[in-house]
C-alpha cells in the first residue's frame, strides 16, 4: 500500500543481476519482475524495490544505506546465505536488543540481518 511521505521504493546497484535475483530468490523467496536486460525489481517484502545495472555496489563503510532483515532464525538465515553464495562481513555479534550480522549478496552490496531471539 502506498502511503503518503512514507518510504516506497529503494534501488540497488547490481554488477550481475542474474546472480543477485538468484541469491535473494534462494534465500530470502523474492520474486522479481524484469524491466528489460538493466532492470529487475521485487515487491512484497516489507519496501519494494529494484536493482539496476551497474558497476557499482553499496556498502556501509562508503556511506551507503545499510538495510537489514530480521530473522527468527539468525543462523539457519546466515547458513543461507553463505550456502547461496553470499559472503560473510561482519559475523554474528551481540548489541543492545540483539545479535546480528552483516554480508554482502553476490553484487557487492551489503545487508545484515538481525534478531531478538536467544542464539
Amino acid at each position: 500500500m502506498n502511503t503518503h511521505e512514507k518510504l516506497n521504493y529503494v534501488e540497488f546497484q547490481a554488477k550481475d543481476l542474474l546472480a543477485t535475483k538468484a541469491f535473494f530468490s534462494k534465500v530470502f523467496n523474492w520474486e522479481f519482475s524484469d524491466y528489460g536486460e538493466d532492470y529487475t525489481s521485487f515487491s512484497g517484502q516489507g519496501l519494494d524495490g529494484g536493482f539496476f545495472k551497474s558497476d557499482n555496489c553499496s556498502l556501509s563503510s562508503n556511506g551507503g544505506a545499510l538495510l537489514v532483515f530480521y530473522s527468527l532464525d539468525i543462523k539457519s538465515t546466515l547458513e543461507k546465505v553463505v550456502n547461496n553464495g553470499g559472503t560473510i562481513l561482519r559475523p554474528i555479534f551481540d548489541f543492545p536488543g540483539g545479535c546480528r550480522f552483516h554480508f554482502m549478496e553476490p553484487s557487492g552490496n551489503e545487508f545484515a540481518v538481525w534478531t531478538d531471539k536467544n542464539i
